[in-house]
């Protein structure tokens, strides 16, 4: 584990694997460097570029930070990529992947190639209606220091049924869950005040881009497709691809071939 210092002075732990061009992976909700997919595409990329894994601030082992605005996270990502030597690729999964974006138009060539997977925007106007609310609950719920709630309303909001949550309170997973939860804003920050397409700000994305979504999704959550669309044809240097049977949680061995061929092309 490396440790790297943040312009408000947050603490960002990162892991670092392989040999060649940087590239940083940001996780999406709820996840850090060693809780969730990203480790395991960390292992598919190293015999290409030089891969780095880090805790979001408030996560893992990076410092407990309160400020989790937007502005600050892009900092922490321009921290580890001046640490990587100036420049880096970036790949980001899920509200991960907002958060590449909007680093992408900040911080311009510091990010030579910007890749996305399912960014979850959606431009209808009741799912930005149920956003609003949901935004506004979790608000109150991470005010009142009521952890657990929070989580809850993040796991209904993406679809989970209520039984299901309530088998994932029992899990031994939990307590990690609510660890985290007062990172749920950083994430709702990076989507944005309602959720949709942020194509102003992505028209503005100078790097080449890939937008990627997931085939099984076309049915599943066909929002994820459209909004692949619409961000590829806003974004000047970009190209959308869809990988064939996948869902949000997509295999990391169907995602790291695209991932190597795309930064090395």
């Amino acid at each position: 584990m490396k440790k790297v210092t943040s312009k408000d002075g947050t603490t960002i732990a990162y892991d670092q694997t392989g040999m060649g061009q940087p590239v940083i992976l940001v996780d999406g909700a709820l996840c850090y460097r060693n809780f969730g997919p990203l480790p395991e595409l960390a292992k598919l990329l190293s015999p290409h570029f030089t891969v780095i894994t880090y805790d979001r601030r408030g996560r893992g082992e990076s410092s407990n930070s309160k400020s989790f605005e937007i502005e600050r996270e892009i900092e922490d990502l321009d921290a580890l990529i001046q640490d990587a030597g100036g420049t880096a690729f970036v790949f980001g999964t899920s509200s991960g992947g907002a958060l590449a974006l909007e680093a992408a138009v900040k911080l311009g060539n510091k990010i030579k190639k910007l890749a996305i997977y399912e960014a979850p925007y959606n431009s209808d106007k009741a799912a930005m209606k149920e956003w609003k609310e949901y935004t506004k609950q979790l608000t109150e719920a991470l005010a009142e220091k009521r952890r657990g709630d929070a989580v809850v309303l993040f796991m209904k909001l993406v679809g989970n049924p209520a039984e299901q949550i309530e088998g994932m309170r029992q899990s031994p997973a939990w307590p990690m869950f609510e660890a985290v939860a007062p990172t749920l804003a950083a994430d709702a920050a990076a989507l944005g005040k309602d959720r949709s397409v942020p194509v102003e700000r992505a028209a503005k994305v100078k790097v080449p881009a890939l937008v990627m979504d997931g085939g099984a999704n076309l049915t599943l959550m066909p929002f994820m497709h459209s909004s692949a669309e619409m961000l590829a044809k806003t974004i000047p240097h970009a190209q959308q691809r869809t990988l064939e049977g996948q869902r949000h949680d997509v295999a990391m061995d169907v995602l790291a071939p695209v991932l190597i061929e795309f930064f090395k092309d």
